[in-house]
């Protein structure tokens, strides 16, 4: 049986404010994932959203960019949990 894959609506905000600030420093997947010793896939998977970045490895990227943590949830909308907690 194969699941159906689901990316939360953060992970996938979250990469693309990884893409975005990525391309605007010109560096490349390749040169991001050399400096943070993971493959080039798994930064495309991060910024697809496909696979979730943990604590440790969104602080090491925002230090490799040059950005606060806070700047990859910038624009993000009230997450999903608390719409539901106010609805109920």
């Amino acid at each position: 049986m194969v699941a159906s894959l689901s990316i939360h609506p953060v992970d996938l905000h979250v990469g693309q404010r990884l893409r975005l600030r990525r391309r605007e420093l010109k560096v490349t997947q390749g040169d991001l994932a050399g400096r943070l010793g993971i493959s080039f896939q798994q930064v495309q998977k991060y910024e697809r959203g496909m696979n979730r970045l943990s604590a440790s490895r969104l602080y090491e990227i925002a230090c490799v960019l040059k950005v606060g943590v806070e700047y990859f949830f910038e624009g993000l909308e009230e997450a999903p949990a608390k719409k539901s907690q106010t609805a109920a």
